[in-house]
């Protein structure tokens, strides 16, 4: 799946998950040294957790972050796969 982002330096995710599990994560744009250090540790993570520990992060003045934009797109694929297993 590729996210999106909205009010940060990165453009989108590309974002892998298996059976609930982040397979892997990576940031097109931004600080690339810490966007990597993210993609790295929450790989092997559940998506809830990532969520979790992401979500509400702010960069400087702004009302998000890379982190959180990523806990965004962690949820929007739930809500879509929800959706679809609702057909």
């Amino acid at each position: 799946m590729t996210y999106v982002t909205k009010g940060v330096c990165s453009k989108s995710i590309n974002i892998s998950v298996e059976d609930g599990i982040i397979k892997s994560v990576e940031f097109v744009g931004g600080c690339n040294g810490n966007l990597q250090g993210i993609g790295r540790l929450v790989q092997g993570m559940k998506v809830e957790e990532a969520i979790q520990r992401l979500k509400g992060i702010c960069c400087g003045q702004k009302d998000t972050s890379c982190p959180d934009q990523l806990a965004t797109a962690l949820e929007s694929m739930i809500e879509t796969r929800a959706d679809k297993q609702a057909i």
